[in-house]
């Protein structure tokens, strides 16, 4: 059975950075892309970043590039999020989950393609 145990959020002000740590059990990690979402009050979660199984390829929300960075240590079974230039509108629980299709070679950004999904971590910008 697959586990995700989501950490990292706080209270940070505008401008301001955060690490979001994303720890899976079982070992399907090194198989797997990993994706992050976000789910802000009253809307829809939604695509943040994702990275495949060898982290040769990425893809970002056009929200997030060139602030956030998503990367991955298949040694510790963990996948991470440095979020920088943190934007209010970046409040939201952020949740981490796991590519269902194997050694795919391109991350996908649909919601539909991830499954065991962490619990979340609360992030909150303050302006």
């Amino acid at each position: 059975q697959v586990r995700l145990v989501a950490s990292g959020g706080g209270l940070v002000q505008a401008g301001g950075s955060l690490r979001l740590s994303c720890v899976v059990s079982g070992r399907i990690f090194s198989r797997h892309g990993m994706g992050w979402f976000r789910q802000a009050p009253g809307k829809e979660r939604e695509f943040v970043a994702a990275i495949t199984w060898s982290a040769s390829s990425t893809s970002y929300a056009d929200s997030v590039k060139g602030r956030f960075t998503i990367s991955r240590d298949n040694a510790k079974n963990t996948v991470y999020l440095q979020m920088n230039s943190l934007k209010p509108e970046d409040t939201a629980v952020y949740y981490c989950a796991v590519d269902l299709v194997e050694w795919r070679v391109t991350p996908p950004q649909s919601e539909a393609d991830f499954g065991s999904w962490g619990q979340g971590t609360q992030v909150t910008v303050s302006s």
